[in-house]
């Protein structure tokens, strides 16, 4: 047990006051205060963020350490605000912008909120298990570089957040087994964003929890319950409160006096109406809603109880009264009801407070405001570095002398990379039970699984040698995409909270890219830097079918921010840009400068496991030079074939560009062969990185809009395609992935993609289907022509 002084448990009380007072008016503020003058409602959620004041009070004030790091549940982001206010960490002047432009978040942001969030939260379940793989990244940075100074990994969350899926794929997952550094706080007050919950499922989330191996902790009843449930007779009191139906507990919150006492005896045993006569009417309220989510003492207690056990995740169930201390408790539309002013003004005078005192700190003379200076002065933290400080070479100098695929390539550049002992020791990866099938075997064998212990291997696989250890350097993972991009972005952001840098590459086949999609938005939305690589991909992957075949994953690599997009066709182009996107993450590109600014980001690369014939790709490099051609390639295109040089009898002929990403080159090749036999000169234009041209695209149609001149070509188009000449874009994705380069270059263009869900054949079978075939690619640029 915790042993405290009273003292102690005062002044929490006082400082925990002023956090509800300032958590609730910043709310206030944002609706009341500020006119948007576009008749849009703010919001804010008074009512969650004071049912968590307790416990976040308990934490930031008397339970955390400068090494902890903690993720808020969104709705509580007031709260966490004004924690950060009282401890000197937030300028007053973000108080009353919540929710404004350059002002506090909605919800906790890394990147946007200026008091040093370590979480991002927002899309529910997310921030949740995000802890979990940071603990999981603090175990594999210990083992390898050193043990750092111990820290816990907390999560607040909401009840209802426990509906979702990716919390128990988390919670499963055997990488996050023995974490007993981790504790979960379960904000359990029993109310969702619609109604209060019909019933309790705490005996199932225990139980889910426990078959997990995690250890529970339920913090249910505060001093004044324990206290009446220790009298003769308290026993009956307490199952009759355990037994109570939620909805009829949860609506005594907006009762009181003699109304209060009928509603809690409806339906009750005998002896209950006997137990609580002698209690007054003002005092059984506050005794039979007393619940330890709002006990100080229970809660430090509970905290303590989890950091002794090392060896399991903890979680604390505490239960809690959604709108605790403020007029709408308990109500069952509480979620977004925002306080009156007459009711803020109410509270206000209750906490003591005037129109000039409101915003104020605790008197740093006062008990309340030595605590926080002292708290203030252990929670600081250092800057971390978040460069590597280790030079990515440009390239690995990877050979093809025969058709290869692009993922066997990624696999062969991950082995050559784990062979130089700058660069190796901070590669590492992850898949969810994938790594074989994604060309990972390669870098497995040499750098090994890691596992916390050594773990004995049964039996031998002459191409698999998976040595468990905690030296190695792959990160298995169960069958969750969503765990691969929460555990990548937890790696990512290693520099921070962990204080190492890491280079982490995850792979995925690539249509199950978008399950995982939520969770590689959060990892990008909070700043994290790491590859993925999706593969294979397409209706390449013919004879899988539909289910199998990815068409809208280029799409989303285009569209999400924070990630770089690339889809390589050959085997160099690839290696220079995996080398350039590990040596971006690392601090900066062996590349002295691309055609790009500086990214700042994650790189999905989408692969494919069809083999292609390397020999157009040297001729271009024979043609360009290795120096201007690796510059292109990195900017994100480069002509492949220019038909002039090709064919210089084709010197007047009408012309027409042929632009193609990854495996459909061979086709878009073979189109244009045909074209120069029927006196059209076609170039071919070999895209690695949508993403990079349409970015160069954009800057220049934004700052001609921002400065009212016309907007210029970007080198990265202007040096890899003919100015306003019709082009044919051809990828194995959805159409319009490339369209917008007709827009680009000021031409007709005629998209060729996969628009329809695939089906199972052969590779020939189903580009005929979808138009990739030479003969449609060779119509398409006639049609392109036309269009003139």
């Amino acid at each position: 047990m915790n042993d405290r002084p009273h003292h102690d448990l005062e002044v929490l009380d006082e400082i925990q006051r002023r956090v509800l007072w300032l958590a609730t008016r910043i709310v206030d503020a944002a609706n009341h205060d500020r006119n948007t003058g576009d008749g849009v409602k703010v919001g804010g959620h008074q009512a969650s963020s004071a049912s968590l004041v307790t416990a976040m009070t308990a934490l930031w004030f008397a339970h955390l350490n400068a090494e902890d790091r903690v993720a808020v549940k969104p709705h509580a982001s007031p709260v966490f605000h004004a924690i950060q206010y009282l401890l000197g960490n937030l300028d007053r002047s973000y108080l009353p912008k919540l929710r404004a432009r350059g002002g506090l978040q909605s919800y906790p942001s890394r990147t946007k909120d200026p008091d040093g969030v370590d979480f991002s939260t927002g899309s529910v379940g997310l921030g949740a298990a995000a802890p979990l793989f940071a603990a999981v990244t603090r175990r594999y940075v210990d083992a390898h570089f050193g043990a750092r100074p111990h820290a816990r990994f907390i999560a607040l969350i909401g009840d209802a957040e426990l509906d979702e899926g990716n919390i128990w794929e988390a919670v499963a997952d055997p990488a996050t087994t023995g974490l007993g550094n981790v504790m979960w706080l379960v904000d359990f007050n029993r109310q969702s964003l619609d109604r209060v919950v019909p019933g309790v499922r705490i005996n199932q989330w225990r139980g889910q929890f426990e078959a997990a191996g995690w250890h529970v902790v339920e913090v249910k009843y505060g001093r004044k319950l324990a206290e009446a449930y220790a009298r003769p007779g308290g026993a009956a009191l307490r199952d009759w409160i355990d037994l109570m139906p939620n909805e009829q507990y949860q609506s005594l919150f907006g009762l009181t006096g003699p109304a209060l006492r009928k509603q809690f005896l409806d339906g009750a045993p005998a002896g209950i109406e006997e137990f609580i006569a002698d209690i007054p009417d003002d005092e059984l309220g506050p005794l039979v809603t007393d619940l330890g989510g709002h006990d100080l003492q229970a809660l430090l207690d509970a905290y303590a109880e989890c950091d002794a056990v090392t060896d399991r995740p903890s979680v604390v169930f505490a239960y809690t009264v959604k709108g605790w201390g403020l007029p709408i408790a308990g109500n069952p539309r509480n979620h977004s009801a925002l306080l009156t002013t007459e009711q803020v003004d109410a509270l206000r005078a209750a906490h003591g407070l005037t129109r000039e005192t409101e915003w104020d700190r605790l008197d740093p003379a006062s008990p309340a405001g030595i605590r926080a200076g002292e708290r203030r002065e252990a929670l600081s933290r250092p800057p971390r570095e978040r460069a590597l400080g280790v030079a990515v070479p440009e390239t690995t100098k990877v050979r093809a002398n025969k058709p290869i695929s692009t993922q066997e390539v990624f696999g062969r550049v991950l082995v050559d990379l784990a062979r130089d002992e700058r660069v190796a020791p901070y590669l590492v990866t992850t898949a969810p039970d994938v790594a074989t099938s994604t060309n990972l075997a390669g870098f497995i064998n040499k750098t090994g699984v890691f596992a916390p212990t050594e773990q004995r291997s049964w039996s031998e696989d002459r191409m698999l040698r998976w040595t468990e250890s905690p030296a190695g350097q792959h990160i298995e993972l169960g069958i969750s995409e969503m765990n691969l991009f929460l555990l990548l972005g937890q790696l990512g952001l290693s520099w921070d909270l962990s204080g190492q840098p890491l280079l982490p590459v995850g792979t995925v086949y690539d249509p199950f890219v978008l399950r995982g999609l939520d969770a590689f938005l959060y990892g990008t939305y909070s700043g994290s830097r790491f590859v993925v690589a999706g593969t294979p991909s397409g209706i390449t992957l013919a004879p899988e079918g539909g289910a199998h075949q990815s068409t809208i994953t280029a799409s989303v690599g285009l569209e999400l921010p924070g990630v770089t997009f690339i889809e390589p066709a050959y085997a160099a182009s690839l290696d220079w840009l995996l080398c350039d996107a590990l040596g971006q993450i690392a601090g900066g590109s062996a590349l002295a400068a691309t055609a790009a600014p500086a990214e700042d980001g994650a790189y999905y690369f989408r692969l494919s496991t069809r083999p292609i014939d390397q020999a157009p790709f040297e001729a271009a490099r024979a043609r360009i030079g290795d120096a201007v051609l690796r510059r292109q390639v990195v900017a994100g295109a480069y002509r492949l074939v220019d038909a002039h040089e090709a064919h210089p009898h084709l010197a007047d002929a009408p012309v027409v560009q042929l632009a193609a990403s990854g495996a459909v080159l061979p086709e878009v090749l073979a189109a244009a062969a045909e074209l120069a036999e029927e006196g059209v000169a076609a170039h071919v234009v070999d895209v690695t990185s949508l993403d990079r041209l349409y970015r160069a695209w954009q800057r220049t149609l934004r700052q001609g809009v921002r400065t009212a001149t016309v907007p210029s070509v970007p080198g990265a188009l202007r040096s890899a395609f003919a100015d306003r000449v019709p082009v044919v874009t051809v990828h194995d994705a959805a159409s319009h992935a490339m369209a917008w380069l007709g827009s680009a270059l000021g031409a007709p263009a005629v998209p060729l993609g996969v628009d329809e869900f695939g089906q199972s054949g052969s590779v020939q079978e189903l580009y005929e289907l979808h138009d990739l075939l030479p003969g449609s690619i060779v119509n398409a640029a006639l049609a392109a022509l036309s269009l003139r």
